[in-house]
Order: structure tokens, then sequence, then C-alpha cells
């Protein structure tokens, strides 16, 4: 496992909506984060990570990529917010203790509006893949 900061020094979510344990791997154009789904969390239910925890997963897997391409400067994360997702697929539901590993590969980039693939698998096999526009804030833009 790759050395990266504390997650919550890369990502501007907070608990108890982080769904991403660590930054595994990152570079200039694909990162893969780590997650165990936890018994108790707001997005966990019947035993499983529900749909929008997974898509959330995609997103933060995102954020930290980019907070790890910011750290480098030494600038905080900036808050982002989904855009839009399409070619979703879930094959199945993660369960409690399951870890999962969520790779983001950026397709494109145009200012602050980011393109990438997501792929979440866990030791079976793909369990779920979309791509995601992210759009990231300037912080002035949050006053």
């Amino acid at each position: 496992m790759s050395n990266f900061a504390n997650i919550l020094e890369l990502i501007p979510q907070r608990p108890p909506l982080v769904l991403v344990d660590a930054l595994i791997y990152s570079d200039a154009d694909k990162s893969t984060s780590q997650f165990t789904v936890p018994a108790q969390h707001l997005l966990v239910s019947n035993g499983a990570l529900r749909e929008p925890g997974i898509l959330e997963n995609v997103a933060q897997t995102a954020a930290a990529r980019a907070g790890h391409e910011l750290s480098k400067s030494n600038e905080p994360p900036k808050t982002g917010f989904i855009g839009d997702i399409s070619n979703i697929e879930i094959m199945r539901l993660p369960a409690v203790g399951t870890t999962i590993k969520t790779t983001v590969t950026q397709l494109q980039q145009v200012f602050n509006i980011t393109m990438v693939r997501g792929v979440v698998e866990d030791e079976n096999g793909i369990i779920a893949q979309c791509e995601m526009k992210i759009v990231l804030l300037e912080p002035s833009t949050l006053q």
C-alpha cells in the first residue's frame, strides 16, 4: 500500500458520510481507493452498502485523487459535487465486512469539470461501474 496522507486531509467529506478508508494508488490520470463496508453507516442497510453509497464511493475516490494532486502544492481539498452520472451498472451490493477497491480514471477535464470512469471491485471481481462528471468549486464560490 502506498503512503498517502490521512484520507480526511484529501477529501472535503466528514464522518458520518466518509466512504473511503485510504487512497492506495494515485497518478495524474488514475487513482484507487480502499473501503471496508462497516455495519454501522448511513448508506448500509440489510447487511450491504446500498447503491447511493457505491456511487458516493466513486465520487469520494475522485475527490481523493483531486485532493492528492492539490496537496502537492499545499492546497486544501476543494468542495465538489456530482454533475452527472451515466452508464451505471451495479451488478451486486458489497456486504458488510467486504473490502472494495475503487479505481477512477480521468477521461476528460474542462476547466473545473472532470469526467471520470469509476470501477468498483471486490475479491470476486467488478461489482459496479459508471461514468461521472464532477464539478469542483473554487473557494470564492462558496461564500
